[in-house]
């Protein structure tokens, strides 16, 4: 049976013509009524995310960490994602960890050609000490960047969980993945440009996979980041008023408590243990 040719959807011709010709009203508006189709894009795809989510967390409960590797808009999403990971969450810097093809001076200007190697990824992955006990999620909107479907095989050979997040189905990272993410959003409304919808659309799956799993690791209480750091003044502000709400002290004692302690969940567990013996 012949196999079914793969449809690049994110190279198709925008739905839209002669933008040079549109008033900046008329751009916006329509700008805004194609990202309004992402989300429900998005909302197809939770079973796959659902299924990866899984096997994330019962990899990271195991000693394992989660690795992102991508190219140009979709590496620079990833290593968001993980950047944000220690402050929120209060985890190792190393326990969610991005990389992107040409290394961190692609973050900032474009290292296109970077993304056509098939052997640097897996050097990068190595650097990391990546193995079997580790996930990798491969994030490529065309679904076809060598430095990203390359990785992703050879993660997948050693046993480690692989996923990934792209915007074609059928794509050469869809079939290297054992849990494939496909979020379908239709061609861009500049033609080719995947930084639009299909940017938007990797960055609420990778906010739904870190979020859900560090949820089920333990690292929200109710609806709290109990766990996050103490870096700046509106957060030292917000778990101040956290621990007020919980305990009941007034501002002075809850936020002297919070910065002799170092974290919301400490200084939580250290008020109810004082109590306890009194």
């Amino acid at each position: 049976m012949k196999e079914k040719q793969f449809n690049k959807i994110t190279e198709q011709d925008s739905l839209y013509d002669n933008l040079e010709k549109m008033s900046i009203h008329e751009l916006l508006v329509n700008i805004n009524n194609e990202d309004k189709k992402v989300p429900f894009a998005v909302e197809k795809a939770i079973p796959q995310i659902e299924i990866l989510v899984e096997k994330i967390v019962k990899s990271l409960e195991k000693g394992g960490r989660l690795f992102y590797i991508g190219a140009g808009t979709s590496g620079r999403l990833g290593i968001l994602d993980a950047s944000e990971c220690p402050p929120t969450f209060g985890v190792e810097d190393d326990l969610v960890i991005g990389l992107i093809a040409g290394g961190d001076k692609a973050i900032r200007k474009a290292v296109e050609a970077a993304e056509d190697s098939t052997i640097q990824g897996w050097k990068d992955l190595m650097n990391k000490n990546f193995n079997k006990r580790d996930v990798l999620i491969g994030i490529a909107a065309s679904g076809t960047t060598p430095y990203v479907v390359s990785s992703i095989e050879k993660a997948r050979k050693i046993g480690a969980v692989t996923g990934c997040i792209t915007m074609n189905p059928g794509s050469p990272l869809e079939k290297a993945a054992e849990y494939p993410v496909t979020v379908v959003v239709g061609p861009e409304f500049v033609t080719g440009s995947s930084r639009m919808k299909a940017g938007t659309a990797q960055k609420l799956v990778l906010n739904m996979i870190s979020t859900s799993t560090l949820i089920k690791l333990g690292r929200v209480k109710g609806n709290k980041m109990v766990d996050m750091q103490l870096t700046n003044a509106k957060l030292i502000d917000r778990g101040t008023k956290m621990i007020q709400n919980e305990t009941n002290l007034n501002y002075d004692d809850a936020k002297s408590l919070l910065l002799e302690t170092g974290s919301v969940r400490k200084a939580l567990k250290k008020f109810y243990k004082r109590n306890s013996n009194e």
